[in-house]
């Protein structure tokens, strides 16, 4: 498959239907960015502020863009305005700017976001654990948030070959998923996205129940 286009439509043919592609264009020109999007994908992610601010200036506007990176507080204010999902958030302290910048933004203003979950066994990944979530749900601290939108987790692997092991990681996240859904979120239709899975490991996470697969070497790099 020579071409990101023919790259593109193989992962997607791939995919379970009701699973979207965030297709991570972190590092790529917008050239190629470009290739996608007139194959018709509009969906993109990417991890860094000024790199994604660049690209919402310069390439069409009818991209949903996500932001999957560890996010600086500091930073906030220059994505508010456009971006449609924040996948990353991992804590108390980023919820309550995201909100803080939202509501300055715009009174009536809600954003998307995903609580990102500490599930691999590397500790230098960031994440919530289930105990502080489980915690911070039923005590209604998420209620204060008025312009949040909670629609979702996101949780990322081990980084190793041993699939029983990442297969474990994706499925305690998304029984945890279904257990939020079913006992915080019952009445609220958002609350739908569980976003694992990346070129690695997709197919996999479409498995175990994803619902976004953030996918960027196996479209943009050729395979030997």
């Amino acid at each position: 498959m020579g071409s990101i286009t023919e790259r593109l439509n193989f992962v997607k043919k791939n995919l379970k239907k009701g699973v979207r592609l965030v297709v991570v264009s972190k590092f790529q020109n917008n050239e190629s960015i470009i290739e996608a999007y007139n194959a018709g994908h509009r969906l993109f992610g990417e991890s860094r502020v000024q790199e994604l601010c660049s690209k919402y200036r310069a390439l069409p506007k009818d991209i949903e863009w996500h932001f999957i990176g560890h996010l600086q507080t500091n930073k906030l204010n220059y994505i508010i305005p456009f971006v449609n999902t924040i996948h990353s958030v991992d804590s108390l302290r980023l919820l309550d700017r995201i909100n803080h910048c939202a509501l300055k933004y715009n009174s009536n203003y809600r954003i998307k976001i995903l609580l990102q979950m500490h599930i691999a066994q590397e500790p230098h990944k960031f994440g919530f654990s289930f105990e502080e979530i489980d915690f911070f749900l039923e005590k209604k601290m998420w209620k204060s948030f008025r312009n949040i939108d909670i629609v979702g987790l996101m949780g990322m692997a081990t980084f190793t070959k041993n699939q029983n092991q990442i297969k474990k990681e994706f499925t305690s996240l998304s029984i945890f998923f279904s257990k939020l859904k079913n006992q915080y979120f019952f009445e609220k239709k958002n609350f739908k996205e569980l976003s694992i899975g990346m070129s690695d490991d997709y197919l996999l996470a479409v498995e175990c129940g994803s619902t976004l697969v953030r996918i960027g070497r196996d479209i943009f790099c050729k395979k030997n």
